[in-house]
């Protein structure tokens, strides 16, 4: 779990909320269905509009990463490297292939397979490196949907604020539906930026950061898988792996 991001969003609504009390307002000026409405389904809208629905999903379910993140065991992938590098300098590149179907990941089946296969060490790198990059640029696509969320929720907010100032304008001989008109409109922009900026755009940003992280951990097993192939000392390949490791 990713306390940080937790925390951080917390405090930003915190701030916010308890800054308005200190100004003598009240929370359930707040609390606009109207305005959610509008702001939140509005955006999701154009959203999947620009996104193609196979991107559009992937980027829902990728938002959990923000506060649970994929598991990165790179230490323990480095000690597996190491002992398969082990292996394969006592009994040959064969003897890997009974670690195969024990992994979980396709990608690092693919890796190990391609290494038993007797492919060339700098051959399995390109085709591995394609693939890495393939994936890299498919998640990032996923991820810019909330980056996109948060470029179109204020602008939204803004429609929002000028329908409620619609609606106190056809309302101005009815005293008694001016308030509620005003509080959708600035309601509204309120949600819309507040949404853009401690939201959608964070949540943006940490997904490329997280991206990123996994990106490296593969190509670092890309790297591992190399040396082994190359027949490199276990040690030296344990040395280069661990800069990876920050």
């Amino acid at each position: 779990m990713d306390f940080i991001s937790i925390a951080g969003l917390l405090l930003g609504v915190l701030a916010i909320l308890v800054g308005m009390l200190l100004e003598g307002g009240h929370l359930g000026s707040l609390i606009q269905p109207t305005a959610f409405l509008i702001v939140i389904g509005g955006t999701t809208g154009a959203v999947m509009l620009q996104s193609p629905w196979k991107t559009f999903r992937t980027g829902v379910r990728m938002s959990s990463w923000v506060f649970k993140p994929p598991a990165q065991p790179l230490a323990t992938l480095i000690a597996d490297i190491v002992s398969w590098s082990a292996t394969a300098r006592k009994e040959g590149l064969l003897a890997l292939e009974n670690k195969i179907p024990r992994m979980n990941d396709p990608f690092l089946q693919k890796g190990l397979q391609l290494l038993v296969d007797g492919v060339e060490p700098e051959r399995l790198r390109d085709v591995m490196e394609v693939e890495i990059g393939a994936w890299e640029k498919e998640m990032k696509s996923a991820a810019k949907i909330w980056e996109a969320a948060g470029g179109y929720s204020p602008t939204i907010g803004i429609i929002g604020a000028v329908m409620g100032l619609i609606h106190v304008m056809e309302n101005l001989s009815d005293p008694s539906k001016l308030g509620a008109g005003i509080a959708v409109a600035f309601v509204a922009t309120i949600y819309g930026v507040g949404a853009a900026n401690l939201v959608f755009l964070p949540m943006a940003k940490k997904l490329q950061s997280v991206i990123g992280s996994l990106v490296a951990q593969r190509e670092m097993l890309v790297d591992g898988l190399v040396g082994i192939g190359h027949g490199d000392n276990p040690r030296i390949i344990e040395a280069r792996l661990q800069g990876y490791i920050v």
